[in-house]
């Protein structure tokens, strides 16, 4: 796997003028870069309270950054929460099966998605979450999206350091 240019990124971070929010931006930049992206949305958890939010979208219209949710226990929580691995559905179908979402998912021009989780100590603290028209994730893209999981834990990191009012 060939590492991706995280320039933009570490910039974006260390800059500080717009913190969190020109992380954020530069996070959904760089997941296009490396995996393709057309709906980008970023979900923070919080394993103690079971509950969990979308921090960041790029289609607000469509998927607000909204208020919190029960973490409910499901395949798709099985595998990505407590299992910590991608979750890959390359059909609607697929995403039929555990979104209830998925007539506004396909409404929006998208039938695949991948799922990665950001895991920091042994938790997982959040995913990103990518969707794009069906069959898109490859098992190359699968692949390239680890690469998302570094900036991904310091994007979750700074955004509990500024709910918490450290930025």
């Amino acid at each position: 796997m060939q590492m991706p240019d995280y320039t933009a990124f570490t910039r974006a971070v260390a800059d500080g003028d717009r913190l969190p929010e020109q992380a954020f931006d530069a996070l959904w930049a760089l997941t296009r870069d490396v995996v393709g992206v057309k709906l980008f949305t970023v979900m923070a958890h919080d394993g103690k309270k079971g509950v969990a939010s979308r921090i960041y979208s790029n289609m607000p219209d469509a998927y607000p950054v909204s208020g919190t949710k029960p973490a409910n226990e499901t395949d798709w929580s099985r595998q990505v929460i407590r299992e910590k691995r991608t979750f890959v559905a390359n059909d609607i179908e697929g995403i039929a099966a555990v979104f209830s979402d998925h007539e506004l998912i396909r409404s929006l021009g998208c039938e695949s998605v991948i799922n990665v989780p950001i895991v920091v100590g042994g938790a997982v603290l959040g995913t990103i979450n990518c969707l794009h028209e069906a069959g898109y994730y490859t098992p190359e893209r699968v692949e390239a999206a680890e690469a998302l999981k570094l900036p991904g834990a310091v994007y979750l990191l700074l955004n509990e350091l500024n709910a918490r009012g450290g930025l």
